[in-house]
């Protein structure tokens, strides 16, 4: 037989990946050519997307992360050094003391891009895992199953909590999610903090890549 040699798990290619920031987006005109794979991060303001993406990428500062609700204010784009994936940080929802013109123009924003965005093979909704599914979060929920993007739960934070609180979370989490039919039927737990779940990640995007 001849002689083969490992493949290296994709998981791992995309974590050694030279990720690079591409643009942020205020408005449909603006966004990049629609020629390679996209996967979206949504979530309340605060919910840790920022700090996941870095944790994801094995990057510190790719994505801004802020103490301050509402930082990210558009779609930000990030992709890999050979341009195969972009990785979308959307903006965060459920910031009540924004400016509510401000407000609305993100969320049809983010409205026109989950409807109309053919490369998006799923969105990442992250959910605080101290707070479990709320009504701002169940709001965006609607909207995907909506527009029939396919999505998957990531509940973040998960190093504060002890272990039976998050088993509850988890499990309330999953059933509030089992019936929706847009919804992925695996829950991924995470923590930026401590690295929980990025393997887990990482995979479920690489296998996204590899099914095209």
């Amino acid at each position: 037989m001849p002689h083969t040699e490992p493949t290296e798990d994709p998981a791992e290619i995309l974590r050694k990946a030279q990720w690079e920031f591409v643009k942020g987006v205020v408005g449909l005109e603006f966004l990049p050519l629609p020629d390679r794979l996209e996967i979206a991060f949504a979530g309340r303001s605060n919910v840790g997307k920022s700090s996941l993406i870095n944790a994801l990428t094995s990057r510190k500062a790719l994505a801004r992360a802020s103490n301050t609700p509402g930082r990210t204010q558009e779609l930000n784009f990030f992709t890999t050094g050979n341009g195969d994936l972009y990785l979308v940080d959307m903006p965060g929802y459920g910031y009540a003391e924004a400016p509510k013109a401000k407000v609305e123009k993100w969320t049809q924003l983010i409205r026109d891009y989950l409807r109309g965005r053919v490369p998006l093979k799923r969105v990442f909704v992250l959910i605080d895992s101290r707070h479990g599914i709320k009504a701002t979060d169940i709001e965006t929920l609607d909207l995907l199953d909506e527009c029939a993007v396919p999505y998957q739960a990531v509940l973040t934070k998960t190093d504060k909590l002890k272990p039976g609180e998050l088993d509850k979370v988890f499990a309330a989490t999953a059933k509030g999610l089992s019936r929706r039919p847009a919804a992925h039927p695996v829950l991924l737990a995470t923590s930026a903090e401590t690295g929980t779940g990025m393997d887990e990640l990482r995979a479920a995007i690489a296998e996204l890549m590899r099914l095209g």
